[in-house]
């Protein structure tokens, strides 16, 4: 469907007609010459005379033409195309992920193979992030300290690049479980208060915070704002023995660092709920869960994609008036220049 923004320019369109209908003559009287041999001039050229008016009457609908085109350009067509409807659940959601130095522990097993814990993340929590429409999202990343990388947004696109592009150590090398609590506390505050929601991911224990934890925490939960987190890291990871084989190996805990009790009672506080994500497809259970317990959909919206169409009558204007800007140049070359009627050539 097409729309004009401004239709009443195409009552303009007689304009030039009713100039050179009602408009006074121009005043002037050109001197004559009195030829008596007049007649046989007008016999010699009558068959001339008509191709010329044929040819005359060709630019002057060309002129009409172009204004017309200019007045459609001017009207500003727009196509509108069909309604789209796209879900609007109203969820202001942000993401706080750890990015601190035990983060680059290999204990995560992808594909059958071990990866760091950083990498595991940025690939479950992408896809997590791919399937956010409809969802206000944003992206905390802290180490020794704490910045919002993403601020609430629809643009799920962008948030998904810079979590896929965060680099261990742009942070500091600690944890600040607190200050990320508090950041993403400040940023959710003055939205509404249903369905705000923080999900922190960590594999540590607070240890560089200028805010407690849990007085962060009762901040959140004062205000309504849920809290999920999520504790990552292998339970077990054998390390190899002498020379790299099983001589020697030994079973460590690389999670012996997380603080569990801290996480559960923070999603406790907040009326969230604390998970344990000990290798990826676990992470992405959890995330899976989450849609659960946070219904996505709650209304729809819709629009209509609009596309301005006025640059069409311009490209054809701008043809025509080339045509007769080179057709004024062939005119007017020399008469020597174009072949003479009857001449011979060979």
């Amino acid at each position: 469907m097409i729309e004009w923004f401004w239709p009443w320019m195409l009552l303009l369109a007689p304009l030039p007609w009713l100039v050179r209908r009602l408009a006074p003559p121009a005043e002037g009287q050109e001197p004559a010459l009195r030829a008596p041999f007049f007649d046989r001039w007008q016999q010699l050229s009558e068959h001339q005379g008509r191709t010329a008016r044929s040819t005359r009457r060709l630019p002057e609908l060309a002129l009409w033409l172009l204004w017309l085109l200019l007045l459609l350009a001017a009207a500003r067509p727009i196509w509108v195309g069909e309604a789209i409807e796209l879900p609007n659940s109203g969820r202001d959601l942000m993401l706080a992920v750890d990015i601190s130095g035990s983060m680059t522990i290999e204990d995560m097993e992808l594909s059958d193979q071990l990866v760091s814990r950083i990498r595991a993340v940025k690939q479950v929590g992408s896809q997590f992030i791919e399937q956010r429409e409809g969802d206000r999202l944003g992206l905390i990343l802290f180490g020794s300290n704490a910045y919002v990388q993403s601020p609430l947004s629809f643009d799920t696109a962008t948030v998904q690049r810079f979590l896929r592009e965060a680099q261990i150590g742009f942070a500091g090398q600690d944890t600040a479980i607190g200050d990320a609590i508090g950041l993403a506390v400040k940023r959710l505050k003055e939205r509404p208060a249903d369905n705000r929601v923080l999900i922190l991911l960590s594999d540590g224990k607070d240890t560089a915070s200028s805010v407690q934890p849990l007085d962060a925490a009762k901040l959140a939960a004062d205000l309504g704002i849920r809290i999920y987190t999520i504790g990552i890291g292998a339970d077990r990871l054998t390390m190899p023995g002498l020379f790299g084989s099983s001589f020697g190996a030994r079973q460590v805990n690389p999670s012996a660092e997380l603080d569990e009790a801290g996480l559960q009672q923070i999603a406790q506080m907040t009326g969230g709920k604390y998970f344990r994500a000990r290798n990826p497809a676990e992470l992405a259970n959890i995330y899976l869960l989450l849609d659960q317990l946070e219904p996505i959909e709650v209304d729809t919206a819709s629009y209509r994609p609009r596309q301005a169409l006025g640059y069409l009558p311009l490209l054809l204007a701008l043809a025509i008036s080339f045509a007769l800007a080179m057709r004024q140049v062939w005119l007017a070359r020399p008469a020597g220049s174009h072949p003479a009627m009857g001449e011979e050539t060979g």
